[in-house]
């Protein structure tokens, strides 16, 4: 953390973006500087929407008996015009004693408020979502660093491809990861660690190319020829997402609890379905499933190239799927 002193923090912190883990992580953070400048600070949190002008102007305006205070308002875009013209004012002029923290989700709701904390000088912690592989990378590899172990990038590569891209379980796969081993993470480290949980990628492989989302399809595919998986069960695995969009798709709306007698599959199984399904038409859907019927033959069929086959495969159902979309 280095030295905090009362100088270095910030009077205002706008924590900006939606990835919850990021958001709640700059907050402990705020938090553990505040209380090594004062073990005494007084932090105090509110959801913004429903604090008044009234109480704000009270808990900022300064203290009787002194002490540093933190303020932390959450969900910082649902605050009311009134609150957010208080706020502001106060921000052009903040009580060095008070530490006043906005979470915001950065998105278009409440974008006056955020846009006005930052002219005001306001620090602004990046909280946002991780939209492209690199970036994901980059987190895996900062996550390891954070907790002293050392992370080569087709490690971190090869770590998502082994837990998927939901940053709280990379994040919880990073420690186990430095707590099991000397801390040095290659490929290799990563492959034996995960070798026991490999058989989920053929599902995996199907999940992302139903929904579109190539990268991700070719790295978990990738990933699962690199540790020995079987070519046959990934092309089933596609065949049977595939067959289950269709089914679910043509049993028509409903909720999956009552699509599950009917359909006699688990309601959880219909519901993933259901959101795998948006964006693909009848058209798209009859063309995938001869995708994975050819691709199953030829995997099946001990085609020289399964690896090929099932590459070609995830591009083709995820064409079918933009067709689809057009």
């Amino acid at each position: 953390m280095g030295d905090v002193t009362p100088a270095s923090l910030a009077p205002i912190l706008l924590v900006l973006g939606d990835e919850e883990l990021l958001a709640t992580r700059a907050v402990a953070d705020a938090v553990a500087r505040a209380r090594s400048v004062d073990p005494e600070v007084d932090v105090r949190e509110y959801q913004a929407s429903a604090l008044t002008v009234g109480e704000i102007a009270e808990m900022l305006s300064p203290s009787l008996f002194g002490g540093r205070r933190q303020l932390i308002l959450r969900a910082g875009q649902d605050a009311r015009k009134d609150l957010v013209a208080a706020l502001l004012a106060y921000a052009k002029n903040p009580d060095p004693d008070v530490q006043l923290v906005v979470l915001h989700l950065g998105g278009a709701k409440g974008k006056a408020f955020a846009d006005g904390l930052r002219a005001a000088g306001a620090t602004v912690v990046p909280a946002a979502k991780l939209k492209g592989h690199r970036d994901r990378v980059a987190f895996v590899r900062d996550e390891i660093r954070r907790a002293g172990g050392k992370c080569t990038d087709d490690a971190a590569e090869a770590l998502i491809a082994a837990v998927g891209n939901d940053m709280r379980e990379l994040a919880a796969a990073c420690s186990q990861l430095i707590a099991d081993t000397d801390g040095r993470i290659g490929a290799d480290t990563v492959a034996r660690y995960y070798r026991g949980r490999v058989e989920v990628t053929g599902f995996t492989v199907a999940d992302a190319t139903m929904v579109g989302d190539v990268p991700a399809a070719l790295e978990a595919l990738r990933w699962a020829l690199h540790v020995g998986v079987d070519p046959v069960p990934i092309a089933d695995a596609l065949a049977d997402g595939v067959r289950t969009v269709a089914r679910v798709a043509s049993a028509g709306r409903g909720s999956p609890y009552q699509l599950a007698s009917s359909l006699g599959m688990p309601a959880w199984k219909i519901e993933r379905a259901q959101r795998q399904g948006r964006g693909w038409t009848p058209e798209g859907l009859v063309r995938a499933m001869q995708v994975a019927a050819e691709c199953n033959a030829a995997v099946k069929g001990g085609s020289d190239d399964r690896a090929y086959a099932l590459e070609r495969a995830v591009f083709s159902v995820a064409a079918a799927r933009q067709g689809a979309a057009r």
